[in-house]
């Protein structure tokens, strides 16, 4: 069975959004006809309540083509609140919540594939510090428990379900800004293989992104839907295909002239098979993929 995710992420509501892509996302999205719509994080700029309520808008017109799974990214948490209530996380999340529900880290279960999303935005949290103060509030970790959590729902999936995985920060070096989403990224990299899943749905880099995790796992890293876009690309959004034997990722590049996106380069991977055991670590980096011709003929 054939699964089609439509993957968006940093859509950065308030200052830095851009109406405009917004707007013709909105419009074309019942022509692309997904089975699901995967938004990895960061649909804020601040947290603020009429950003927050922008993006629950395009939550909505979205869920009336295909089911809707979102949850938050850095930019989403109060994590200002820390100092103030050093031991209670609720406050972090309140904003979102109130417009998103109190799962911060939901399941979606389609016909061809089981979609497990794990919560890696926690704030300033001891899991996330690096010596480096950019990094405040900014880093992701991906948490035991987390990881536990998602394993045990692949393992009890169908297994003709594709797994897929959803995070919000990049999980592979950004090409560009040469940073790792998460911290401690190599013991992240090896749980997110042992979880068994397939597909890996990330955002945070603000970069599109289509290569190979441990040999096995295909990671779609989603650009951003704002003006903030990495080294001054266009903006995009992917969308990813699993087929029975194949996983396919196109990227669809804002076209300022037509103002609409247009679909761009797909790249193409094996799947490692339907249902495929957790894996214990990952295997040595495997050649990049090569782009399957498309619309255009530039690649990233």
């Amino acid at each position: 069975m054939t699964v089609q995710l439509l993957h968006l992420s940093d859509l950065h509501f308030g200052g830095l959004a851009d109406l405009d892509q917004i707007e013709g996302l909105e419009q074309m999205l019942p022509d692309l006809r997904p089975d699901a719509v995967v938004i990895t994080g960061d649909l804020s700029q601040r947290a603020r309540h009429g950003e927050l309520q922008r993006a629950r808008a395009l939550v909505q017109t979205a869920a009336r083509t295909a089911p809707v799974l979102v949850i938050p990214g850095n930019h989403d948490v109060a994590w200002w609140m820390r100092p103030l209530i050093p031991f209670a996380k609720q406050p972090l999340y309140a904003k979102y919540a109130r417009y998103f529900g109190a799962d911060l880290a939901p399941t979606l279960a389609l016909p061809g594939a089981i979609i497990a999303s794990a919560l890696t935005s926690h704030g300033v949290a001891w899991g996330s510090l690096t010596p480096r103060v950019r990094d405040l509030a900014v880093k992701g970790h991906l948490p035991k428990r987390e990881f536990a959590r998602v394993r045990g729902l692949f393992e009890a999936a169908p297994r003709e379900q594709a797994r897929v995985l959803v995070l919000h920060h990049n999980v592979l070096r950004g090409d560009i800004s040469k940073r790792m989403g998460l911290a401690r990224w190599r013991q992240a990299q090896r749980r997110i293989v042992a979880s068994g899943a397939e597909v890996v749905l990330c955002g945070h880099d603000h970069q599109e992104g289509a290569e190979l995790l441990g040999g096995r796992v295909v990671v779609s890293t989603a650009g951003t839907v704002c003006k903030r876009t990495r080294g001054g690309r266009p903006s995009t959004f992917n969308f990813v295909t699993i087929e029975p034997t194949a996983v396919h990722i196109t990227y669809f590049k804002w076209d300022a002239e037509s103002r609409r996106f247009r679909a761009s380069d797909t790249y193409a991977f094996a799947r490692a098979g339907m249902g495929a055991a957790p894996a214990p670590a990952p295997a040595p980096p495997p050649p990049p993929a090569q782009p399957v011709p498309a619309d255009t003929t530039s690649h990233t």
